[in-house]
């Protein structure tokens, strides 16, 4: 699900250029997209729509220098890259792998929040929530005990389908999402008892220690790049005993590499080192699919592990 932003440059003209130009690149005409965009950028040099979208229509055009330039543009007129220019410019190899902008992510998922559930599980056959809670339940299982969870926290909440899935399992839950949206829709079920606007390792370091018996992150560290920060925090507010269950995307190389779809993918061996380094204890790493992309299983891993 690409995002679609557009901030005005604030002159109408080239507004409604930028109009006739996305409309033109959407019927395939991409030279005279290209053309009617510049024209634009002549009358609002700080269009940043308008750089992001030249970038992407120069990327389309297999032009990669001329698209490094635009997306550079693009961040340059908006330092916070709420358009995730970035992004582009790491698949582009101009820049090493490094975090989202979280303007984008907020961005992102501010979009998407009305139909966001719709899309993900008409669309995408989402199934990160019901491969965690299986694998949860799974580990408990075979660890001989129970799997109810007092304190829950939900990273990345969205509209709260991993707080449906532990709904029977869990007295507490407490959601955190860096979109106000998702949020207001997570709000709407009646499934938290607590919710936060705020990123997943800002909203972690605000909780006390040895505060949550299970934290659940359904298709949220697909966001990350480096998974240490989160993991530690994890650990920090877990009961001994604690599980932190999450999905990832995933690939065939080594460490991490921002796929196509502009999520991360983990490699499992990255993660075995993460989940070591922050010291917990592995319970659970299995290939499994969390959505479809393009009608294809996106490949992924469900991860289990504990405080010990």
């Amino acid at each position: 699900m690409p995002l679609r932003l557009f901030v005005t440059s604030g002159d109408l003209m080239a507004d409604r250029r930028f109009e006739f130009a996305r409309d033109l690149q959407l019927k395939g005409d991409l030279p005279a997209a290209a053309d009617l965009i510049e024209q634009a950028l002549e009358l609002a040099p700080n269009f940043t729509s308008a750089w992001f979208t030249l970038g992407e229509i120069r990327q389309q055009l297999g032009e990669r220098d001329k698209a490094i330039a635009a997306f550079r543009e693009a961040r340059r007129c908006d330092p916070e890259d709420q358009h995730g220019a970035g992004l582009h410019l790491m698949r582009l190899g101009d820049t090493q792998v490094a975090e989202m902008p979280k303007a984008y992510v907020q961005a992102l998922f501010d979009q998407y929040a009305p139909r966001f559930e719709h899309a993900l599980i008409n669309d995408l056959g989402y199934r990160a929530p019901a491969l965690i809670f299986k694998a949860v339940l799974a580990a408990r299982v075979a660890a001989k005990k129970p799997a109810f969870f007092k304190r829950t926290i939900d990273l990345g909440c969205g509209t709260g389908l991993a707080a449906a899935a532990f709904a029977k399992q869990v007295d507490h839950f407490i959601g955190i999402d860096l979109s106000p949206g998702m949020i207001k829709e997570a709000r709407a079920t009646n499934l938290y008892a607590e919710l936060e606007v705020a990123d997943m390792i800002e909203g972690l370091r605000s909780k006390a220690d040895a505060s949550a018996n299970l934290v659940v992150a359904a298709d949220a560290f697909v966001y990350l790049s480096d998974l240490a920060p989160v993991l530690g925090e994890a650990k920090r507010v877990l009961v001994s005993g604690g599980v932190l269950a999450f999905t990832l995307e995933t690939h065939a190389g080594d460490g991490i590499v921002l796929g196509e779809g502009l999520r991360y993918a983990h490699s499992a061996e990255y993660v075995r080192g993460a989940i070591a380094k922050a010291g917990l204890k592995l319970l659970t790493l299995e290939p499994a699919s969390p959505r479809n992309e393009n009608n294809e299983p996106v490949r992924g891993l469900v991860v289990v592990a504990e405080k010990t």
